[in-house]
C-alpha cells in the first residue's frame, strides 16, 4: 500500500515522508550506538579518552553504576593579586584525606598503647606490627643514611612512607583513584621532601657550611682557578639540589601512572572485542598485573622514603 500511496501523493509529501525517513534511520543508528556503547567501547580509538576519564582528577566519582557529584562541595576560588587557587574537593583530595585518616587512625592508636603498656611487656596486635615496622625505619633507614643522631627524622620518613603507600593502596581498590598518579601530588610531595632536607643541612652545617654545598672550592686549587672553578661548578651544584626532588616526583608519578594505564588499557580491549576469550586472556593478564601493581605500591612508598633518608644524610655530612 505505500507503493500505491506514493503514486497518488503530491512531490512535497514525497520529500517529506523521505525526510522523516532519513531523521528515523539517524536516529535508529544514534540509538544503537548508544546501547553499544553503554556495553562497550565503539573502537580502540576511544581507549585512551576512556583511560583518561579514568585517570584525570574531576568532581565526580563514580562506584557500581552509582554517580557522585562533588560540585555540590565547591566554593568560590581565593584570589591572591593574580593567582587563582580553587581548593574545591576533588576525588583524588578526597582520597588524600582518606590517606591521612588512615595515618591518623592507625598510629594514634598505637602511640597511646605504647605509653600505657608496662614496661618490659611486649605490644600485641597492630601495636606488634607497627612496633616492627618503626624500628625497621629508624635502624636500618634512619640511621643507616642519616646517622645515630638522626633519630629525630624518623617520625618524617615514616609519615612519608605510609601516607604514600596508602594513597597508593586506594588506588587498587574499586575506586581506582590513585592520587600519587598525579604529577601535581607527587611535587607537592618531593617540595616538602626537598624543604626538609635543605633546612636539615643548614641546621647541621651553618650557614657557611650549607653555602659550601654550592660554592665549593677544592683544597690546594691554585687562586687563579678558584673563580674559574666556582662558574663552572655552582650552577652544576645548585641544579644537582632540584634534580633530587624532580627525580622523586617523576619517578613516583610514572610507575604508578603507567601500571594504571596497562590495566585500563586492558579493560578497554574487554569493552571493545566484548568476547569471552580476550576477557578469560585478560582476566588472567590483569590478575598477574594487580599483584604486580600491589609489590609496586610498596616498593614505591619505601624508595621515597629511603631515597629522602639519603638526601637527608648527605647535605648533613656533605664535609
Amino acid at each position: 500500500m505505500s507503493f500505491f500511496a506514493s503514486i497518488f501523493q503530491g512531490p512535497g509529501q514525497a520529500a517529506e515522508h523521505a525526510q522523516e525517513a532519513a531523521h528515523g534511520a539517524e536516529a535508529a543508528a544514534h540509538g544503537a550506538e548508544s546501547a553499544a556503547s553503554a556495553h562497550g567501547l565503539g573502537s580502540i580509538g576511544e581507549i585512551p579518552d576512556y583511560i583518561s576519564h579514568h585517570l584525570e582528577d574531576a568532581r565526580e566519582m563514580e562506584f557500581a553504576g552509582l554517580h557522585f557529584d562533588l560540585n555540590a562541595l565547591a566554593f568560590d576560588p581565593i584570589h591572591i593579586g593574580g593567582l587563582t587557587l580553587d581548593l574545591s574537593p576533588t576525588r583524588q583530595l578526597l582520597f588524600i584525606f582518606l590517606a591521612a585518616f588512615l595515618c591518623l587512625a592507625i598510629f594514634i592508636p598505637v602511640a597511646r598503647a605504647s605509653r600505657t603498656r608496662e614496661e618490659g611487656k611486649a605490644p600485641s596486635g597492630i601495636a606488634n606490627a607497627m612496633e616492627a615496622l618503626i624500628l625497621y625505619f629508624r635502624n636500618d633507614v634512619v640511621r643507616a643514611n642519616i646517622g645515630e643522631d638522626g633519630d629525630g627524622y624518623t617520625p618524617f620518613i615514616l609519615t612519608i612512607f605510609f601516607f604514600i603507600l596508602f594513597m597508593n593502596l586506594l588506588g587498587l581498590t574499586p575506586f581506582g583513584i590513585t592520587a600519587t598518579a598525579n604529577l601535581s601530588v607527587t611535587a607537592a610531595l618531593a617540595v616538602i621532601s626537598f624543604v626538609v632536607t635543605e633546612i636539615a643541612g643548614f641546621r647541621a652545617l651553618g650557614p657557611a657550611g650549607y653555602a659550601r654545598t654550592v660554592f665549593f672550592v677544592p683544597h690546594g686549587l691554585p687562586t687563579p682557578l678558584k673563580p674559574v672553578m666556582l662558574v663552572i661548578m655552582a650552577p652544576v651544584e645548585f641544579l644537582g639540589k632540584l634534580t633530587k626532588p624532580f627525580a622523586l616526583a617523576v619517578r613516583l608519578f610514572a610507575n604508578m601512572m603507567a601500571g594504571h594505564i596497562l590495566i585500563l588499557a586492558i579493560v578497554g580491549l574487554i569493552l571493545v572485542t566484548q568476547s569471552f576469550v580476550v576477557g578469560g586472556v585478560s582476566v588472567l593478564i590483569m590478575s598477574a598485573l594487580m599483584i604486580l601493581e600491589l609489590f609496586v605500591a610498596c616498593l614505591q612508598a619505601y624508595i621515597f622514603a629511603m631515597l629522602t633518608s639519603v638526601f637527608i644524610g648527605l647535605i648533613r655530612h656533605a664535609h
